[in-house]
């Protein structure tokens, strides 16, 4: 197999590059990395030594590929499948890239930034950095809720790279900062990515692990909508 996927199925990042390579149908060997092993985290440091997941290594052309949009971009390139994430035609190929980065940075980081603080030693947590995140997260809803009311997927309603990116980002933004009653797009859309059959069976590897997420509230499956509604602050 000359594809070889190094990864965590609870990480989020990795999550957008398993998407596009389920969508793809690609074969791949996964390759599980586990922190609390030092082995295995010694293994990936030499193969990556930025040791941030995911890294896709392709033994057939000799390439390593880091960094989750690079990945998506990659297999379009060499593996396309049955499925393009990255638009032939040039105006369209800036607006898929920017709404992917939207979501990056100002949902996906901001949410990694409330969990991972959790991880801080008692008295060195970043309070306000928190605040500071929640608030980022809550702008970012309102801006996408008004921003793409009444389409199916992000750009021109055809499932790409920016959906890629969408699908775990909200998942787990969802999960620390609910959405509000007013964000209906928001949640239905969020209802679309997890039924897509790529990011549904992404979510049932990754569910085993989500006990493991350093969250009160853990992530769930089915349910969310009430869920949503107990984690709303009264």
């Amino acid at each position: 197999m000359t594809l070889r996927f190094h990864f965590h199925p609870l990480a989020s990042f990795c999550h957008k590059a398993l998407i596009a390579l389920y969508e793809k149908e690609i074969p791949f060997e996964p390759v599980l990395i586990d922190f609390g092993d030092p082995d295995s985290a010694a293994a990936f440091r030499t193969l990556w030594p930025m040791a941030k997941m995911p890294v896709l290594e392709d033994t057939a052309r000799g390439q390593l590929v880091a960094e989750t949009s690079a990945v998506v971009e990659y297999l379009d390139r060499h593996y396309p499948g049955k499925i393009r994430f990255v638009s032939e035609d040039a105006d369209l190929v800036w607006q898929i890239r920017m709404w992917d980065s939207v979501f990056d940075s100002y949902v996906h980081e901001p949410m990694q930034k409330i969990v991972t603080d959790n991880l801080r030693p008692t008295g060195r947590n970043d309070l306000e950095g928190v605040e500071q995140a929640k608030a980022q997260l809550r702008q970012s809803y309102d801006f996408l809720e008004k921003s793409f009311a009444g389409r199916t997927w992000i750009v021109r309603d055809t499932f790409t790279l920016a959906d890629c990116s969408a699908a775990p980002a909200l998942f787990y933004a969802d999960t620390v900062v609910p959405f509000a009653p007013e964000h209906v797009w928001l949640a239905d859309y969020l209802e679309r990515l997890m039924a897509r059959p790529a990011y549904a069976r992404v979510l049932k590897e990754a569910e085993p692990y989500f006990k493991n997420v350093p969250v009160e509230n853990k992530p769930i499956i089915s349910g969310r909508a009430a869920e949503r509604e107990r984690r709303r602050p009264k």
